[in-house]
C-alpha cells in the first residue's frame, strides 16, 4: 500500500511540474528536483546538471520557443520509474509550428523529488 501511495503522490508532483512549466512558473517547476538532478537539454544537446543549470536552460529555450507539454499516461516501469507519454507541442515566437509529437519521459526519483529525467521518442 505504501508503494501505491508514493506512485500517486509522485505522479501528482509530475503533473503539477508540468503545470508549472506550461505557466513558464519555473521556480515552482523545480521544487519538484533535487538540488543535483540530471536533466536533458532537448533543446541543444547534452543534458544538464543542477537547478541553476535547468533554470538557465529554460530561460534560453522560452526567449526563442513556445514549447507546451501535456502529460497523457503514467506508467511505473519494472525499476521503479515512472515513464509518462507526453504530447508535445513546440511553435516559435512567431507561432509557427516546431514540433507536434508524442515522446516518453522517464523519471527517476530519490529522496522524494526528481533525480533524473530522460527523453525516449
Amino acid at each position: 500500500m505504501a508503494e501505491v501511495q508514493a506512485v500517486a503522490t509522485e505522479i501528482e508532483m509530475l503533473q503539477r511540474m508540468y503545470a508549472a512549466f506550461n505557466r513558464r512558473d519555473i521556480e515552482t517547476a523545480l521544487a519538484s528536483m533535487h538540488a543535483n538532478v540530471d536533466w536533458p537539454n532537448g533543446m541543444e544537446g547534452g543534458r544538464v546538471l543542477g537547478k541553476s543549470a535547468i533554470r538557465e536552460y529554460w530561460k534560453r529555450q522560452f526567449e526563442v520557443l513556445d514549447p507546451n507539454v501535456e502529460p497523457r499516461k503514467f506508467t511505473r516501469e519494472a525499476d521503479g520509474r515512472i515513464a509518462i507519454d507526453v504530447h508535445q507541442v513546440v511553435r516559435d515566437k512567431g507561432g509557427k509550428l516546431v514540433v507536434d509529437q508524442m515522446v516518453q519521459h522517464v523519471y527517476e526519483f530519490r529522496g522524494g523529488l526528481i533525480q533524473s529525467m530522460e527523453i525516449r521518442s
